[in-house]
């Protein structure tokens, strides 16, 4: 694969976003959907610009996985993005030598499956808390899709889970320090000692053994710079 770094030029990628989340890109990524999708650019920029982790959302139990993965599809449906099955239809049409069309092969269809944002020529999954299989079936559904001629990038949003487990900690330590001793539970409320669902480290591992093929893909995860400062209550 072809790793770049386009997501650090500041014109393909305002300081806004760029100093609070972690990248990884493949064949520049960034700097494509800038150039060939600008109205999308523009949208994934100003989420990433502007959403921050909130730890009453992020700690909370049972609700890790929905609540942030729900917030983030929600900012870009507010934006005209949608969740839809993406299935590709082949035909094969005869010629003669004069290049005189006499026939056509039955159709074949692929199926797809349902991304969970998708505008114009870019599909967006929000990969928060799901097994980490999914990143296999989003990338080679990419890779299949970019081949087609049918997007022009894939982007995935997901975490980081060695700073957000080290901030969690924290936070919940903090929080735990506020009440009477008797009512104080060690154990996080949620499960951040997990390697088997989605992570940016197993996204870049998926990435970097090519997965994707040639489609330009973006990674993008949650780090504690995307926490917005406030302590968990």
């Amino acid at each position: 694969m072809f790793e770049t770094f386009t997501y650090d030029d500041p014109e393909v990628l305002p300081k806004a976003a760029r100093d609070h989340w972690e990248f990884m890109e493949s064949n520049s990524a960034a700097a494509v959907l800038k150039a060939v999708c600008p109205d999308e650019w523009a949208n994934i920029v100003e989420v990433l610009s502007t959403y921050r982790l909130d730890p009453q959302y992020w700690l909370k139990a049972g609700g890790n996985r929905g609540d942030i993965a729900e917030q983030l599809d929600g900012a870009f449906g507010e934006r005209g993005w949608q969740a839809a099955r993406l299935d590709l239809e082949t035909r094969g049409i005869l010629f003669n030598k004069d290049g005189e069309e006499f026939g056509e092969l039955p159709s074949v269809r692929q199926e797809g499956y349902e991304v969970d944002n998708f505008k114009n020529r870019v599909v967006l999954d929000v990969e928060w808390n799901a097994k980490d299989g999914n990143l296999d079936r989003d990338l080679a559904s990419y890779r299949s899709w970019y081949e087609a001629g049918v997007i022009s990038a894939g982007v995935i949003i997901t975490k980081e889970l060695a700073g957000l487990r080290n901030l969690a900690r924290k936070l919940w330590s903090d929080y735990q320090s506020t009440l009477p001793e008797e009512e104080r539970v060690t154990r996080l409320p949620i499960d951040l000692g997990t390697t088997t669902t989605t992570t940016f480290v197993n996204a870049q591992k998926r990435v970097r053994r090519g997965v994707m093929g040639t489609c330009p893909v973006l990674i993008v995860a949650a780090s504690e710079r995307t926490w917005n400062g406030q302590p968990y209550k």
